[in-house]
């Protein structure tokens, strides 16, 4: 089965302004598909994989050679594999100045890793795909976002009788496609074994392999809460230097996103400490060792896969849609806080909470009425996601909706 990808648009779109773009995201997120669409429908015309010896060995024994010949239209796909072919690449398009060149795709961040970007900053635009989005799935381009930043909210009545099973499926398209539960977890587990175990030593030196999947396994189960290193530290008796590199190599892998706190001028005391997300909520459900009926049966755990849930779905939209938007939280030492902030960069305001039950009251609002009041003028609308079925008001430009609404509105 194909899954359209929104983000083709995107990338299209960058190739007629770069002269390079790169296509990341973790391994096994359709980047590969993607691209080779891209050919499919003549925007590019030649494909090489790192993942081939043979092109691996040509790239990394002559860089700057294999670079020279390759001909225009080309993707190079894991590119952070042979991390060296940036200066030549950098060299080339600097000498010939055509945009559309080039799609480079990578599963981790070569520019963070090896800090080569430098070179190509005003001649790449970059991009990250991350799992299928929901949209996807079910072959609806998502609006919600785009129509939220304008203060507009479409009434959406609609069950969800099968949003458990969206939340421990995810979206890696091996594991949507899984015929079975038990596949689609053996699947999970498998990616994540060589993920965690095998390819990370191509990134860095991890002496302890069990120490890193300890830690995610860790991170998955504070996934949507506040990072707190020190505490952390403690508790898988991981010294806190150690931590911080591997969190950072998670984040270089595209399993991880920090959600920064959102700030502001105003006299109010913000904590200023980011929130973590894992990139899938199969996986974190994978790495817990989760199904369905736990998550039904445990209500803290249920909150925070749903708000993570919620909070990649967020960052899927922001990266396919053509807009600057900023995603933080926000928290303040008094206590109001709201669980994803959207900002764009003109300075419009979206605040999002996300609620694991289908009754919600006033005092759900809480933080949301307070953000509302710091805000002022660029408040466009603030949102309470629930397990509920109906779109419903509660105050001037408040709003409930159904988690679904980020789907269905289309």
């Amino acid at each position: 089965m194909f899954f359209e990808r929104w983000l083709t648009e995107r990338v299209v779109s960058l190739m007629s302004a770069f002269p390079v773009v790169m296509l990341q995201g973790a391994r096994q997120v359709g980047k590969t598909t993607l691209a080779q669409q891209l050919i499919t429908r003549g925007y590019l015309k030649h494909y090489y994989s790192f993942d081939d010896p043979a092109t691996l060995e040509a790239a990394a024994s002559d860089p700057a050679g294999f670079i020279e010949t390759l001909p225009p239209g080309s993707v190079l796909d894991e590119a952070q594999r042979v991390p060296e072919v940036l200066l030549p690449l950098k060299a080339r398009i600097d000498r010939e100045r055509e945009v559309g060149q080039f799609v480079l795709t990578g599963s981790a961040n070569p520019i963070a890793r090896f800090r080569m970007g430098e070179p190509l900053v005003g001649r790449m635009g970059a991009v990250t795909l991350y799992p299928l989005s929901q949209g996807e799935q079910v072959g609806k381009c998502e609006r919600w976002l785009e129509q939220a930043l304008q203060g507009q909210i479409l009434h959406v009545e609609a069950e969800q009788d099968n949003l458990w099973e969206r939340v421990v499926k995810g979206g890696y398209p091996n594991a949507v496609l899984a015929p079975a539960p038990q596949a689609r977890t053996e699947w999970l587990n498998g990616y994540l074994d060589t993920l965690l175990t095998r390819e990370v030593r191509e990134l860095a030196e991890v002496q302890q392999v069990s120490e890193l999947v300890l830690l995610t396994r860790l991170l998955a189960a504070n996934s949507a809460q506040l990072l707190n290193q020190a505490s952390l530290s403690r508790e898988c008796g991981i010294p806190q230097t150690t931590l911080r590199r591997y969190v950072s190599l998670l984040e270089a892998m595209f399993l991880l996103t920090r959600v920064p706190a959102w700030y502001t001028n105003i006299s109010q005391r913000l904590l200023k400490t980011p929130k973590i997300l894992l990139n899938d909520t199969g996986i974190t459900c994978a790495l817990l060792d989760v199904d369905e009926n736990r998550l039904l049966q445990d209500p803290l755990l249920r909150g925070r896969m749903l708000e993570s849930f919620v909070g990649m779905e967020l960052l899927k939209q922001i990266e396919f849609t053509a807009q600057r938007v900023r995603l933080s939280h926000f928290r303040t030492a008094s206590g109001h806080e709201v669980d994803f902030v959207l900002e764009k960069a003109s300075g419009e305001v979206v605040g999002v909470e996300v609620k694991a039950s289908s009754r919600l009251d006033a005092d759900d609002f809480r933080g949301l009425r307070f953000l509302q009041s710091v805000v002022r003028e660029r408040w466009q609308v603030g949102v309470v996601f629930y397990t509920g079925t109906k779109t419903l008001p509660f105050g001037e430009r408040l709003w409930a909706q159904p988690v679904n609404a980020l789907w269905e509105t289309a």
